[in-house]
């Protein structure tokens, strides 16, 4: 079989995400015990890693047992009640926040500050790390929309500043400005502001070109991550031979049977280095 195999080259780690892991790397290289809040990153692989030198995952619950330590605090961010958790039982933090998410953060707090009756109106997935470090910026008050249909359940009557999550789809988001603008009352205001990630937005296209040229796409992604499911949908939508893997294991040798190029591409979660692991397993069979 004589294949020909090309990584792309905009795949891979997110700025945010290489900051949150290089601090990690610094902090665990000097040998001190890291805890780190959630998963560092939605990808199992890299979390195996990141662990074996040392790094702890920790939640919520088990940081409000935690005392004069040191915790990372991920790209995604956090609302304000973790930093006070922090303050309280003299942890240490180490603040790897993805600045575009940290601007965010400011301009919703900011905007609830000036107007706490307004609906601030977040376009996002309930429960996801970011969106709870969004919706703490409200004192909870922020609704929460998942996809186009929650728009409707909102009160035209009554002021609407619209965001997003920074991982979202830009289609969709237009869809729900167009929307809120066509049934907003007369008497009330509507603002929306466009706070998606151009490094996460610029690759829907990118990848969708990439996904072009290849008979066969391995999509080399973590489940759990919603950045993930995007870009794969994207090349599921151009090219019907794409296929979603979590490592080199899950990968199906039957689907390059008569193909003669394979393009490899992955989300913002996931590393270089499992994407040459999958071309590596590819090559070795």
């Amino acid at each position: 079989m004589n294949l020909k195999i090309e990584i792309d080259a905009g795949s891979g780690f997110c700025f945010g995400v290489t900051t949150a892991i290089r601090k990690a790397e610094e902090e665990l290289a000097a040998g001190k015990t890291l805890y780190c809040l959630g998963d560092i990153v939605h990808n199992g692989m890299e979390v195996e890693r990141l662990h074996n030198q040392g790094l702890v995952t920790i939640d919520h619950e088990q940081l409000k047992q935690l005392h004069h330590a040191k915790v990372l605090l991920r790209a995604h961010g956090e609302p304000p009640s973790t930093y006070e958790i922090a303050r309280q039982n003299d942890i240490e933090i180490i603040d790897a926040t993805c600045p575009v998410v940290l601007a965010l953060q400011r301009r919703i707090k900011k905007q609830y500050d000036n107007d706490p009756s307004a609906q601030i109106v977040i376009f996002g997935k309930n429960g996801h790390a970011e969106v709870l470090g969004l919706v703490g910026q409200t004192a909870q008050h922020a609704i929460v929309i998942e996809k186009f249909d929650d728009v409707k359940h909102l009160d035209f009557n009554r002021n609407i500043y619209l965001y997003s999550q920074t991982t979202k789809s830009l289609d969709e988001f237009h869809r729900i400005i167009d929307y809120i603008q066509s049934h907003i009352a007369p008497t009330a205001t509507f603002r929306s502001f466009d706070t998606i990630c151009r490094q996460v937005a610029n690759r829907m296209p990118n990848i969708a070109e990439f996904a072009k040229h290849h008979d066969v796409i391995l999509f080399v992604s973590g489940r759990k991550s919603s950045n993930g499911k995007v870009l794969f949908n994207e090349c599921l939508t151009v090219n019907a031979n794409s296929h979603q893997v979590e490592s080199p294991e899950e990968i199906d040798f039957k689907w390059f049977d008569n193909a003669e190029t394979v393009g490899i591409c992955g989300a913002t979660s996931t590393p270089k280095w499992l994407m040459e692991q999958c071309r590596d397993a590819i090559l070795s069979y």
